[in-house]
């Protein structure tokens, strides 16, 4: 009976902690869906000095219910340069105070409200004409969950107290404080979550699993864990990147060696003040991170020139948003200059076919893991633009031959062309790939071939482009122009082809025709912008009159040093005076 017993309650156990996690998972994504974008926004322009920095992180951990969701952006903001290491550092101290009053606010009895909220939240999510409705609907059923999966922890627990295999599971955490600290940790590691260990720690305090220094140690454990994650989701190689987890992660550490000899006396002392011993774990979390906000606060700017010297900022070569070819020394001489970025122009053209190949597997597979791929690729792509745009213009601003203005224009253009055509991909295709995914959906043989084969020609042509770039070859760039007309072609083709399947009845086509005809259409636009390339060439050969732009119009867009019609650049070089 008593091994039945300690089953049960360890079933109970982890149900809660799901039914928890899960609540807390659709707080925090409802919270990102409705008001991300304004808390990224108010983060970039509040971050001037670390007692403001401090507040923010306070309110904005309390508003995605998670340190962890913070401290990611945060790091996102601090590789990028938006926000120094200082201010960064005190919104994670911020963030670290601003989970205690999520605890504080559910280690009360809270569970009439649960029902209110979940009734409230289906509501709005099933019924919310506007979007923002359905995402404060997902927030509102997000916490009701929260607050029953409390509620059925302590109600699981309770009958369980005297269970001997259930005391001997718990036995270990009550008279090993390091034990628990580190079970702690990995708890919170496992669920990233602080505030989901703890509430499980105020249960299990409760029901008298564990005793209150172990409960202390288990919060200890709990803050530990919380900022591991940072530090391991953190994906990029340079060492500057990772100085924010690992200064956040110092800060913990730290916090445990000072608390952890005088966890038997803190118990005692909040014990006096709230004997509760649901509170216990919640009053001590709040004192724990209180008072490592404020030992840092003070010492932040020493503590971030340190951290600056431990990790110093090095570019690595496997790090695709880095450019690996724009100098800063030979800025004297424009022809290398140019020549530089022209091999980071043709690096983002690498990127990009990547793109291009990934996007089409995606869409044909459902591979959702690929979606995340190519969006991350074109954070790449559009780094390397600003880096190439800022570069050239800075290469401008001395005299330049002909040809050199020239050179810089096409580069310019390349590189303009090819963020666009990540902006298609990422933005278009891959939300195209997104919904086909969510709803399962997948084409017709027969529309699968005719999409493979389009893609296939459009990326044919991309490393035409790259060639004609690299060469200016007259030859491939009227053949470039010529296959527009077969692109055509073969889309109306296309489009003729799923017709006929629809009027045939075939529900795969009809399932997949919005998404069939899209993806053509956002093929072709790719495909615009990939012939662009073939009109610096004829340009320069001065055969540009000879296709589609007639002269009155060269000479009416000449005065424009870059100008576009229907996606078709024309370039205007400087001259030296």
């Amino acid at each position: 009976m008593g091994a039945s017993m300690g089953v049960k309650v360890l079933l109970d156990l982890l149900g809660g902690v799901a039914l928890l996690l899960w609540g807390l998972h659709m707080v925090h994504s409802g919270i990102v869906r409705a008001f991300g974008g304004r808390i990224r926004r108010f983060l970039s322009l509040i971050l001037q000095n670390r007692f403001r920095a401090f507040a923010a992180g306070v309110g904005v951990t309390a508003i995605l219910q998670s340190s962890t969701a913070t401290a990611l952006m945060l790091s996102s903001f601090t590789a990028s340069g938006l926000v120094g290491l200082v201010p960064a550092l005190a919104v994670l101290l911020g963030a670290n105070v601003g989970t205690t009053l999520i605890v504080q606010l559910l280690s009360f009895d809270s569970s009439a409200f649960a029902p209110v909220l979940l009734i409230v939240g289906v509501a709005a999510f099933k019924r919310g004409t506007r979007t923002i409705v359905k995402d404060v609907g997902r927030v509102a059923v997000g916490l009701g969950l929260m607050l029953l999966s409390l509620h059925l922890l302590l109600n699981s627990l309770a009958p369980a107290e005297h269970a001997p295999a259930a005391r001997q599971l718990f036995a270990a955490l009550t008279d090993e404080p390091v034990l628990a600290l580190l079970i702690g940790a990995l708890m919170a590691w496992a669920t990233h979550s602080s505030v989901a260990t703890v509430l499980l720690t105020m249960s299990l305090a409760a029901s008298n699993f564990v005793s209150p220094v172990a409960a202390l140690a288990l919060v200890l454990g709990a803050n530990l864990g919380s900022a591991l994650n940072p530090l391991m989701e953190t994906g990029s190689l340079n060492p500057a990147h990772r100085r924010l987890p690992v200064g956040n992660l110092i800060n913990r550490i730290a916090g445990c060696l000072l608390f952890l000899p005088l966890l038997g006396p803190a118990a005692e002392l909040i014990r006096a003040i709230d004997p509760s011993p649901v509170r216990l774990a919640a009053h001590f979390h709040a004192v724990f991170n209180v008072v490592m906000a404020l030992l840092f606060i003070i010492p932040l700017s020493r503590f971030a020139r340190v951290l600056e010297l431990l990790l110093p900022d090095v570019k690595s070569s496997s790090d695709l948003s880095a450019p690996l070819y724009l100098g800063e020394s030979i800025n004297d001489t424009p022809s290398v200059a140019l020549a530089c970025a022209a091999r980071e122009t043709l690096r983002m053209g690498d990127i990009v076919d990547s793109m291009l190949e990934q996007a089409m597997t995606a869409i044909v597979n459902n591979d959702r893991k690929l979606v995340t791929e190519v969006s991350q690729m074109d954070n790449a792509v559009d780094g390397l633009h600003e880096a190439v745009k800022l570069y050239v213009i800075n290469v401008t601003h001395g005299p330049l031959e002909e040809a050199e203005a020239r050179r810089a224009l096409e580069v310019l253009s390349l590189a303009i062309n090819l963020e666009h055509i990540g902006d298609i991909i990422d933005k278009n295709l891959m939300e195209l790939a997104s919904k086909k995914i969510k709803r399962q959906l997948h084409f017709s043989d027969e529309g699968a071939r005719e999409l493979q084969e389009f893609h296939r020609v459009v990326r044919d042509n991309l490393r035409l482009a790259m060639t004609i770039f690299l060469s200016g070859d007259v030859k491939a760039a009227r053949r470039l122009l010529t296959d527009k007309a077969r692109v055509r072609a073969m889309e109306f083709a296309a489009a003729e082809s799923h017709i006929a399947r629809l009027k045939e009845g075939r529900v795969d086509s009809m399932e997949t025709s919005t998404l069939h005809i899209d993806i053509l259409r956002d093929l072709k636009r790719i495909h615009s912008h990939i012939c662009s390339a073939a009109y610096a060439a004829l340009e320069t050969a001065g055969e540009l009159e000879h296709q589609r732009l007639q002269p009155a119009s060269r000479m009416a867009k000449a005065q424009q040093p870059f100008a576009v019609h229907d996606s078709e650049p024309v370039l205007k070089g400087k001259t030296r005076a």
